[in-house]
């Protein structure tokens, strides 16, 4: 059904209101480089992660994401560079991207790191039209074409961590504002894309001797939009298995989701994450929710006397 009003939405709706484009993901404490630039090398070793989420289970032509990247430092401790490669897809609509990353510490002591970093982006939209199934039998808004349009944009951001047990990030992963509309009326602008900002920090807390509990927050910020924040706590047992419960603000008052996470370190390079979000918007009675899956895997075995990788490093 969803597909019926796709077309439409995407053709008017950037005319009436401001909102988030970016999409999500419930495992973001795991997939920072998304959204920061300079977590580029933080884990000090060469490390790659790949995603899959499917949002609103039973829709049809309900959102989807998948992405696969991978960042390490280079040349010192100090710099690290990175790579990701995303596709999210809603209905005929189809959003792919590359982009690079560079960061550089510009402190780094033995309690404290502080990087800054800048990135690059190449976005390419596409628009199947001709997979349109119209209430009418000729629809000349469809035209039976597809339409593709790539657009360069830059980010930058900044990443500290303070005694392996506090971390903390801003950033702004595409800055330029393209005008990204599919009207090309000559003058006339239908959709621009919206600088997002985001806000994270969290930490680790020891309850015991194989105990810890490890709260983390991701903040939203768009012009116009209202403010999202998702609120996670997580309990890790003897670095081994990890657990919890994240909290989405939004919806209709009484918040878009509650989420169940897990993640299981397999061995000491590989780690599986997943996720299943209980919708608590007005979408409840129309979807199974939504679920992501998740694969990091570190390239290298770290160092002897490196501390172990804790979730946010």
């Amino acid at each position: 059904m969803l597909k019926k009003y796709i077309v439409p939405m995407f053709l008017f709706l950037p005319l009436l209101l401001a909102g988030q484009q970016d999409h999500h993901y419930t495992q973001f404490m795991y997939n920072k480089l998304l959204y920061n630039p300079a977590y580029a090398g933080a884990r000090g070793v060469p490390t790659t992660t790949a995603l899959y989420r499917n949002q609103w289970v039973q829709l049809d032509g309900a959102p989807s994401s998948a992405l696969v990247s991978l960042h390490a430092p280079v040349f010192s401790d100090r710099v690290g560079v990175g790579g990701l490669v995303s596709l999210n897809q809603i209905g005929l609509h189809r959003d792919y991207n590359l982009g690079l990353s560079y960061s550089f510490a510009l402190v780094m002591k033995e309690n404290f790191t502080l990087s800054l970093g800048l990135s690059g982006s190449l976005r390419m939209i596409n628009m199947e039209l001709d997979k349109a199934k119209p209430l009418f039998t000729f629809d000349p808004s469809l035209d039976g074409q597809r339409i593709n349009d790539t657009y360069a944009n830059f980010g930058a951001g900044v990443y500290a961590t303070f005694q392996e047990r506090l971390f903390f990030g801003v950033s702004a992963p595409r800055i330029m504002r393209n005008n990204i509309g599919i009207n090309e009326t000559p003058g006339v602008v239908t959709a621009r894309e919206s600088t997002h900002f985001y806000g994270t920090t969290g930490g680790v807390i020891p309850l015991g001797e194989s105990l810890n509990l490890l709260p983390a927050v991701l903040v939203k910020y768009v012009a116009y939009a209202p403010l999202d924040v998702d609120l996670n706590v997580n309990l890790e047992i003897m670095q081994k298995f990890t657990a919890g419960l994240s909290y989405r603000v939004g919806g209709d008052g009484s918040g878009e989701s509650i989420d169940v996470l897990m993640y299981w370190r397999i061995n000491q390079l590989i780690g599986f994450g997943a996720s299943y979000d209980i919708t608590m918007s007005k979408l409840r009675d129309y979807s199974g929710g939504s679920f992501e899956f998740m694969l990091l895997a570190d390239l290298k075995k770290r160092k002897k006397g490196m501390t172990n990788p804790r979730f946010f490093m």
